[in-house]
């Protein structure tokens, strides 16, 4: 069966038909809208797949937010432009005429993740690191989405109680100071006004406050690892997103996480999948919902 597996994240709009052994055919991208309406979500996403669903026999979403119910309820609606519910579900459904399910974007790529060649444990977390700080968590080789489908929202965890406000409201969230977005707003002077990818050209051409842009974003997500060690006793914590698979980023937390305790400790993996992750668990989810 070909899966139309859809990604919604901060930056972009991904697409792609998935077979039932996982290639990738006709992958489209589109950058996610910065317009605050429903409806210019929903005029993307119908421009993002028209061209392909007709291949497709079902539809599997993978979106940033909490995802209840078919709905997309946003935790840190900045990340989607404001954005605080959409109908994911029946929107797509009625685009593509097709049966669709939705999952949350950071779930979906654990669970890819997870089934990705070398893992060899059933308890593994992954943790997404781009415009926002996401987190799957599979434990006994079960995905965790929780009942009102928070399980994993790991960005926002409490890094700094004195911290920025995040979007979520609280203050201090790990997501408000490791993303993407709280790189770029940590930024003085000569940085000022800079995205985090720009940021990161910088501290690889040795840009001092660059340098400790990354740094304290590497730092605050090796602790939030640790953290996460702590609680699920996981043994492999697997890194994606624009952010974590950023030039010599990943190497920057693994030496901060080797200065912490051996016992919080894990085998730490760049995504196996990179940005596809989010799209290959979609569609895997959704297959096995099929069996």
């Amino acid at each position: 069966m070909t899966t139309l597996a859809i990604d919604i994240g901060g930056t972009k709009l991904a697409a792609a038909l998935i077979d039932d052994d996982l290639q990738i055919r006709e992958r489209r991208e589109l950058p996610t809208p910065a317009s605050q309406t429903p409806d210019a979500l929903r005029a993307a996403l119908k421009e993002l797949v028209e061209p392909v669903m007709a291949s497709a026999q079902q539809v599997a979403i993978a979106s940033t937010g909490i995802i209840r119910e078919g709905t997309l309820v946003s935790i840190n609606p900045h990340n989607l432009g404001g954005l605080l519910h959409f109908p994911l579900v029946q929107t797509l459904a009625s685009i593509t005429g097709l049966p669709a399910m939705a999952v949350n974007d950071a779930q979906a790529a654990a669970w890819a993740e997870y089934h990705a060649p070398g893992i060899d444990t059933q308890d593994m977390v992954f943790i997404t690191v781009s415009t926002g700080v996401g987190g799957g968590v599979v434990l006994r080789g079960e995905l965790q989405t929780g009942e009102g489908g928070l399980a994993g929202h790991l960005g926002h965890t409490l890094a700094d109680p004195h911290g920025p406000v995040c979007g979520c409201g609280r203050r201090g969230c790990v997501e408000a100071i490791a993303s993407g977005r709280g790189i770029a707003a940590r930024a003085q002077g000569e940085l000022t006004g800079l995205d985090a990818k720009a940021i990161f050209t910088h501290a690889l051409r040795g840009h001092p406050q660059a340098r400790e842009l990354v740094a304290h974003s590497a730092q605050t997500l090796a602790r939030l690892i640790a953290d996460v060690k702590a609680v699920t006793d996981c043994q492999t914590v697997v890194v994606g997103g624009s952010v974590g698979l950023a030039e010599g980023y990943l190497s920057q937390v693994a030496e901060y996480l080797a200065q912490e305790p051996p016992v919080y400790h894990v085998n730490l993996r760049p995504a196996f999948y990179r940005h596809d992750a989010g799209l290959l668990g979609a569609a895997l989810l959704s297959q096995g919902a099929q069996q």
